[in-house]
């Protein structure tokens, strides 16, 4: 998919994580409109996948991790214009019975989810689990995790970083969302990560960096990200991004992690986000 197309299933998929969380007064829209780009792109040019032939075991194709789950907005938007399941499912978001509930469950067998999660701290260890079978099944290729930065406060984490360099699990490719806020305020007033950078390097990994809302540079980032692969080092990429991106009011704040826009509110959101697919 090309760059300009790729922006406008961003455009829509931001349309429909404001609408969603709108719907049931709940969920959220912040992490999720900021990494509308990333998930746009991961799923439209750098993850080989086969949505209309879904397995939890996923031998042969590219594995994808969420380990902030409370992102799951942007993550059902993704998956139902990638075909995994149908667009008009996403009203039922956060409803009783509804496969897509407010942290991502594999209970009900959604197509596209491997894993529960958003008790944070824990994607990272599963992506390496899942890299590490990879390996011992000769299978090559690659498996994706995305993490909060705020979430890096978790301990897991950092054991999960040093297991990983220790026995050069490879095919690891992680991605932090670094838009320095969280649930309780900045990020660096809650408990400052320091050089997130040198922190990574320091602990064996080869690190990127990238603006996470330019999509040729994140098309780029992850295809030199693939290309250091196979070399003994774990891959990451912190990726600047903006909490509530694409929604004027929403950014420049944290204030939109967790809270849902009313229906004046939403109404801004839609005459600032273009309609380029067709709304659910």
């Amino acid at each position: 998919m090309d760059i300009k197309t790729m922006e406008q299933y961003a455009s829509q998929t931001r349309r429909d994580i404001v609408r969603m969380v709108a719907a049931v007064s709940s969920g959220h829209p912040g992490g999720s409109l900021g990494c509308a780009d990333f998930f746009t792109v991961m799923y439209h040019r750098i993850l080989k996948h086969d949505p209309e032939n879904f397995t939890m075991d996923g031998k042969n194709e590219d594995l994808f991790f969420l380990s902030n789950g409370h992102i799951s907005p942007v993550w059902y938007s993704t998956l139902a214009h990638a075909k995994y399941f149908p667009v008009s499912e996403l009203a039922t978001f956060r409803k009783l019975n509804s496969r897509l509930q407010g942290h991502p469950s594999i209970d009900k067998g959604l197509p596209g989810i491997r894993a529960a999660s958003g008790s944070l701290g824990q994607g990272l260890s599963m992506a390496i689990g899942a890299a590490v079978t990879k390996k011992l099944n000769n299978d090559d290729r690659y498996v994706y995790v995305l993490m909060g930065d705020g979430e890096l406060q978790e301990g897991q984490i950092w054991e999960a970083a040093l297991y990983a360099a220790a026995n050069k699990v490879d095919h690891v490719i992680a991605t932090v969302d670094y838009n320095g806020r969280q649930i309780d305020g900045d990020v660096e007033d809650v408990l400052s990560l320091g050089n997130l950078k040198q922190k990574w390097q320091a602990f064996g990994w080869e690190t990127l960096e990238v603006d996470g809302h330019n999509m040729e540079e994140l098309v780029a980032v992850y295809e030199k990200a693939k290309s250091l692969a196979g070399n003994g080092k774990p891959i990451m990429v912190l990726m600047k991004t903006e909490m509530g991106q694409g929604v004027d009011y929403m950014m420049g704040t944290h204030k939109w992690h967790g809270s849902a826009p009313n229906a004046e509110q939403l109404e801004s959101a839609l005459n600032q986000l273009e309609e380029t697919l067709g709304d659910y």
